[in-house]
């Protein structure tokens, strides 16, 4: 069928057969099917939505598009964990060496920050020396050896979904959410993986800041993976707050390190990581329930498993073989400290979360424009969780900046974000819900 054909299909409410699906994606792979018509085919779908079957249909066809990754001679179970990005949310540091420890492999594609949220590869680029973008053999060397890397997507993955993606950045078609699970799943059903967890956020840093819309996406995404033949299930976490008490780069890498050694481990974070961890290994067959996924995860962290494993990764990806020891000698420092100074007592009662992400951008800790460089080294430590008492005069947060004027500026931003009250608000959960595995 012609490209316009489909289009029109499409546009009439009419449902796509799988050939007419694979087609078109083989159409925007090779450039035979033009910018306009990929437009007009995802304005259609935004406005006329999808079946499951059609979203499984295009989900297959965009993985199809190019190299499918082959992990069978792995002597273990392959998984892995996907986030729709946050503010503070450096889980996936932690989490793929303690699942890694448990016994599974994990390789981690990751991507890089967009908009307010940080991104889990520009946090990897912190650390000298480190190959965030290896070839297969080293991939593959890192994984088989550590259990787990963390990488960015390479060219050779999903390439119908790079075109199709910038074309819809370009077209206000984003929001589709059949198109973004197709977009999603496509590269990680690319990447060779046996079974997968979500991670979908929710509130004032989320891109779904609503609880239906990001039940929405959840189910979209479980139904849609698990119709694929990749047993999936999700958690809906809370992001009315930052998840870590750090937001930057290298000053989560730092954060990190010191949740997997145990010098510091954020309360949410750690409920929210452990709870991941969880899923991943009974999804991987590695635990029969979720009480002995987190038991088997708590002790793969308190033991120093984990952290051990996180090492071993840096270093076969080309870090400092010594890097958990010796993080503060390793990673960049931004010149200038300043403390956000709070102008009122009382108990954090709200955090404007999208507005700490955006303090970063503008610190160069992300970006504005797609190929802006990123300032690894800058960011905001000691950021105060909900529900922190609060004294006037005292520190909210630590801005890290190259100027004293840069510095001032994000002070004004991330006071201006946070909220008090008399009383201390009662406490939230950080996972939400969860989503299970579908037939």
């Amino acid at each position: 069928m012609l490209p316009q054909e489909i289009i029109r299909r499409k546009r009439d409410g009419k449902s796509l057969t799988g050939e007419d699906i694979a087609a078109f994606v083989g159409g925007i792979a090779t450039g035979k099917v033009s910018e306009g018509q990929v437009a007009a085919l995802a304005m259609a779908v935004f406005f006329k939505g999808m079946s499951r079957d059609e979203a499984v249909a295009l989900t297959l066809a965009m993985r199809d598009s190019g190299e499918v990754l082959d992990w069978s001679d792995l002597p273990g179970p392959v998984t892995d964990k996907h986030s729709t990005g946050g503010v503070g949310d450096n889980v996936s540091l932690m989490l793929a060496p303690i699942v890694a420890a448990c016994g599974a492999y994990v390789p981690m594609i990751s991507g890089r920050g967009l908009g307010h949220t940080g991104g889990t590869l520009d946090k990897m680029d912190a650390i000298p020396g480190y190959v965030s973008q290896p070839d297969n053999k080293l991939f593959r060397k890192a994984v088989l050896e550590s259990g787990c890397a963390i990488i960015g997507q390479t060219a050779a993955l999903a390439p119908a979904d790079k075109r199709f993606y910038a074309i819809r950045d370009v077209t206000a078609t984003v929001e589709s959410i059949p198109l973004i699970t197709a977009s999603i799943l496509s590269k990680k059903l690319a990447a060779g993986l046996q079974s997968l967890v979500l991670d979908v956020k929710v509130g004032n840093g989320a891109f779904m800041t609503r609880g239906r819309d990001a039940a929405a996406l959840a189910t979209s995404l479980v139904e849609v993976a698990n119709g694929a033949g990749m047993p999936t299930s999700a958690l809906i976490t809370s992001m009315n707050e930052p998840l870590a008490s750090a937001a930057g780069n290298a000053v989560e890498v730092r954060n990190a390190v010191d949740f997997l050694t145990g010098r510091r481990r954020d309360k949410r974070l750690l409920e929210v990581t452990l709870a991941l961890a969880a899923d991943m290994l009974v999804a991987a067959g590695l635990a029969g329930s979720n009480k002995e996924g987190l038991l088997r995860a708590g002790d793969a962290l308190d033991s120093g498993r984990a952290a051990e494993t996180f090492e071993r990764m840096v270093s076969l990806l080309g870090g400092p073989a010594n890097f958990v020891e010796n993080v503060a000698s390793y990673l960049p420092a931004a010149p200038v400290e300043k403390a956000v100074i709070a102008d009122r007592a009382g108990f954090v009662s709200g955090i404007e979360t999208r507005d700490i992400g955006l303090a970063v951008v503008a610190l160069g800790g992300g970006r504005s424009a797609p190929d802006d460089t990123i300032d690894h080294a800058v960011g905001i430590t000691g950021l105060a969780p909900l529900g922190a008492e609060v004294v006037r005069g005292e520190a909210l947060a630590i801005v890290h900046a190259r100027s004293e004027a840069e510095a001032s500026k994000a002070a004004e931003t991330i006071r201006a974000a946070y909220s008090t009250a008399e009383t201390r608000p009662a406490p939230r959960k950080a996972v939400v819900r969860r989503i299970a595995p579908t037939v």
